[in-house]
């Protein structure tokens, strides 16, 4: 008897272990607390569906699909309290701001992400920025990509599908405020860039994609080197480094010819080393890729012949020239409805703020046709000029197969903003400033 009622309480006491802990990590369960007021019980929630990794957004995402919906229909609906606690959820489990548009799992562990990566078989996305990309004031670029990029219907499509995504803090993104007096102030970002590395399942570079892109350069960009990880697979380590110097080869030579056909379209003068570029090879008739492999030429060599073709067009292509090739591309920067919608919910107290009483459609498409202006100048700027000389690095395999290094390399060398400068070129002691201290404040 007393044996038979000890099972009956242990059966008891196993089944309510049971519902208790399938309470606990049950998705749909977690979803519901995520967004409860009460933080002590949406924090812990949050924190379980975001180490649920995809699985857990996704399951909080289709919990309240209607109400996600239904933001993403109406840009200007007002935000309720309970949505704003739901926008903070979704922006908790996948590690980025205003996922509620894109739908995207960012990694911010760089072994889970290569882990993800190998279970998938699919190449990683690795966002460097400065601040973080869940965060308001994440640097300039950071933010547009959460505009331009991740928030485009087909982009989210292709990067949920297809890449594992990864994001990086640099360091902090710098901040001001400008405190007018009488009340109004100006918070902004200061200085900063980001970048997109495209790197196989054990975190070596493919490719890179240096600031801010359009959204149809951005996909070719990502097609391309999705394309190269594809190839490499089952390459040895040989095979592989000569796979990826062929690759970013024709990729600048691809580049240049497509820079100097724009110089042409634009009215400008083709210098003449480049007009019969079509019949020899290039970067000229070394066969590059071998020789940076086997280290056979020395490398500040390979690199002037490899990036000769672009610096002659870089000293003919000015301000001016740079405008007029950023209209032939126009079309590649023009933003889909999601992205414009989102500009629209950022932008509504904006005209409200400085006297008027309802931003006006005129208003808002002068200021969205302002960004893609913007945007499409960005975008050939930063494949002519960024691009080019990274695809020489990867070439010549300066930072071997370490995506930090090469990270380290871009940002003191390309963004010229390197580590070693904690100030990030904003403070020189050359300046005088009739400041105590320079101003400054630790």
């Amino acid at each position: 008897m007393r044996s038979r009622f000890s099972g009956s309480f242990l059966l008891l006491c196993l089944l309510f272990f049971t519902q208790t802990l399938d309470a606990k990590t049950n998705p749909e369960a977690l979803a519901l607390k995520a967004v409860s007021e009460n933080p002590a019980e949406s924090a812990p929630a949050i924190a379980e569906l975001r180490a649920l990794g995809p699985a857990g957004f996704n399951a909080l995402s289709q919990a309240y699909s209607r109400e996600i919906n239904e933001q993403v229909s109406n840009p200007l609906l007002a935000p309720t309290l309970q949505w704003q606690r739901l926008s903070a959820a979704l922006d908790g489990v996948s590690q980025q701001k205003d996922s509620y548009l894109s739908g995207l799992y960012w990694y911010t562990d760089f072994d889970q992400a290569k882990a993800a990566a190998r279970a998938a078989g699919k190449p990683i996305l690795s966002l460097r920025l400065l601040g973080r990309l869940n965060e308001e004031f994440s640097c300039a670029n950071s933010r547009f990509f959460r505009t331009v990029l991740y928030s485009n219907a087909q982009m989210s499509i292709m990067l949920r599908e297809r890449f594992i995504l990864h994001w990086q803090s640099v360091r902090p993104a710098p901040r001001v405020t400008i405190d007018f007096g009488d009340g109004r102030k100006l918070e902004r970002t200061l200085t900063g860039n980001s970048i997109h590395y495209i790197l196989d399942a054990e975190g070596r570079p493919i490719d890179a994609l240096p600031g801010l892109y359009g959204f149809w350069p951005f996909f070719r960009g990502l097609e391309h080197a999705e394309q190269v990880f594809k190839q490499l697979q089952g390459k040895d380590d040989y095979a592989r480094r000569v796979a990826l110097a062929d690759y970013h080869r024709a990729r600048i030579d691809a580049i240049t010819t497509a820079w100097a056909a724009d110089t042409g379209k634009a009215g400008g003068k083709i210098p003449d080393s480049l007009v019969t570029r079509g019949s020899r090879k290039s970067p000229g008739a070394l066969e590059v890729a071998p020789a940076a492999v086997t280290k056979m030429i020395i490398e500040v060599d390979i690199l002037r012949l490899i990036t000769r073709d672009a610096e002659v067009l870089g000293k003919v292509t000015d301000e001016a020239a740079w405008k007029k090739i950023a209209a032939l591309h126009a079309a590649d920067a023009v933003l889909d409805s999601r992205s414009q919608a989102l500009i629209r919910r950022q932008s509504a107290n904006l005209f409200a703020t400085l006297g008027a009483p309802t931003a006006t459609d005129a208003q808002l498409a002068g200021l969205i046709g302002n960004f893609q202006r913007l945007l499409a100048l960005d975008s050939v700027r930063n494949e002519y000029v960024l691009h080019t000389k990274i695809h020489a690095w990867l070439i010549t395999n300066l930072s071997g197969d370490d995506v930090n290094a090469l990270n380290e390399k871009v940002y003191a060398e390309l963004f010229l903003t390197p580590r070693s400068d904690p100030w990030l070129g904003l403070l020189s002691p050359e300046v005088y400033t009739a400041l105590e201290g320079g101003g400054i404040s630790r």
